[in-house]
């Protein structure tokens, strides 16, 4: 990685056959640790006074991240958090388990089932969810339906790729009714939480809370360390014990008389 980051930046600095010059660089949403980001901000340090460049790295947000303790169970794990968050997620669970079996089913045919992913998603969100009937809604449906066709054809047939991250839909059950429906993605080590949608009518059995305890109990049964739940600081998240891990931004700003040169 630091020999392709020095390679991009030194042909920032030569900058060949561009009618106009570049004048910024703004890399966003980069985890700190990101051996990208050291990477790039290394080699734009190297250049910075040569070149008249001025570079920023700052802290653009976070991504609080869940850490399993090694070979812990899920009551353990539990054991880790504070005596009111346990209380909490214990209590909703048995709730839910009350109204009838809680299972976490995930598709096996996730492109013919995204649309009742979306469906639910919307009913939690309504405008402000990602799927509303708006331009910007039909381009959120058409990534997440290709982003699960990418990841099918690098995780399956011939072009398998080895050790790839893999993408997943999941549906929380009560009784056999949906209640909720969620999209992950595992890597070796890790399970991170991309994006949720719930059905309002089942606010009563904490279908998040409930999704999410499966979603951890998952992580432990297949040895990840980590339940990565993605950018933004909500509170929820505190709750089950994230710390958090920054997100930085590369800037880099072109002064006039290096855009002219």
């Amino acid at each position: 990685m630091p020999a392709a980051a020095e390679a991009v930046v030194a042909q920032l600095a030569v900058d060949p056959g561009h009618p106009e010059p570049w004048k910024i660089v703004d890399l966003r949403r980069l985890r700190q640790a990101d051996p990208a980001t050291d990477a790039f901000a290394t080699a734009f340090g190297r250049r910075e006074m040569a070149e008249g460049w001025t570079l920023n790295v700052e802290r653009e947000d976070v991504c609080p991240v869940v850490r399993l303790p090694e070979g812990a169970d899920f009551e353990a794990y539990l054991a880790t958090l504070g005596k009111k968050e346990r209380h909490e997620i214990r209590r909703k669970v048995r709730r839910a388990e009350a109204a009838g079996p809680v299972e976490l089913v995930e598709s096996t045919d996730p492109l013919a089932d995204l649309d009742a992913f979306i469906d639910l998603h919307q009913r939690k969100w309504g405008a402000r969810g990602l799927f509303p009937n708006t331009i910007g809604g039909a381009q959120g449906r058409k990534f997440v339906r290709r982003m699960f066709e990418l990841f099918d054809a690098a995780t399956s047939g011939p072009g398998a790729v080895a050790d790839h991250p893999t993408v997943h839909l999941g549906f929380l059950t009560v009784g056999g009714r949906r209640i909720a429906a969620e999209i992950h993605f595992e890597t070796a080590g890790s399970l991170l939480y991309y994006n949720a949608g719930v059905d309002p009518d089942a606010r009563a059995l904490s279908p998040g809370v409930v999704q999410l305890e499966r979603l951890v109990r998952r992580a432990i049964d297949r040895g990840k360390c980590r339940v990565d739940l993605l950018r933004g600081d909500e509170p929820y998240k505190y709750e089950w014990g994230a710390s958090d891990e920054p997100v930085q931004r590369i800037l880099v700003r072109r002064d006039e008389a290096g855009a002219a040169a």
